[in-house]
């Protein structure tokens, strides 16, 4: 299939087809992904949302550096279903190195959207903007501990669980205080953290 052909799947309203081309993109020689991208980037504007999520989808599975930035742009987009599906996209390049590592000079972008992200209107854009945070691990750490004193209550319950996934010393202290919070999930989350380190109950002295 030509790249047209592929485009024209991608945006047919058909799912399954829609699904199969966005695969069918991520085969192409670095070449045909090039090409790719600045035509899913034209779609990133349409005003179509079904547009806009296809053009993510297809983007997420494309094994080129340009890719970042347009997931990036998504990550603020009007609808909360292509916030989503951006998160979820970055969260694929991230665990499939070495196009988006998190010790590349990247991360310099990438950490700020994904941290105003955790204050996301919608719940589940916020909560896999954390997830993002948690796969990122060690390198997202200090601009987590500096938001958990600047945030919204529900984005700072996502901090203290990304800190407790990534289970990096430096979130002792905060997991620790976490526990005097009255919150069932902030407790939860801080002692699965300390637990993760070896900590849990057995740091308390009887």
């Amino acid at each position: 299939m030509s790249l047209d052909e592929i485009l024209d799947d991608l945006t047919s309203g058909d799912d399954l087809l829609a699904e199969a081309a966005a695969h069918s993109l991520s085969e192409l020689p670095e070449e045909g992904q090039l090409a790719a991208v600045t035509a899913l980037r034209a779609l990133l504007t349409s005003p179509q949302v079904d547009q806009r999520w296809w053009s993510v989808r297809a983007l997420a599975e494309l094994r080129v550096s340009q890719v970042q930035s347009l997931l990036l742009q998504a990550l603020k987009d009007a609808d909360p279903s292509v916030r989503q599906c951006a998160a979820l996209g970055l969260r694929l390049q991230i665990e499939r190195p070495p196009v988006l590592s998190p010790t590349s000079e990247a991360f310099d972008a990438l950490l700020p959207v994904l941290l105003e992200g955790l204050e996301d209107p919608d719940p589940l854009a916020a909560r896999l903007a954390a997830d993002v945070l948690a796969v990122i691990g060690e390198p997202a750490v200090p601009p987590l501990l500096e938001r958990l004193d600047e945030s919204s209550q529900s984005a700072r319950l996502l901090v203290v669980r990304s800190l407790a996934e990534i289970g990096d010393q430096r979130a002792i202290p905060a997991l620790m205080a976490a526990l005097d919070e009255d919150s069932f999930l902030m407790e939860y989350w801080a002692n699965e953290g300390l637990e993760k380190m070896g900590l849990g109950m057995t740091y308390f002295f009887p």
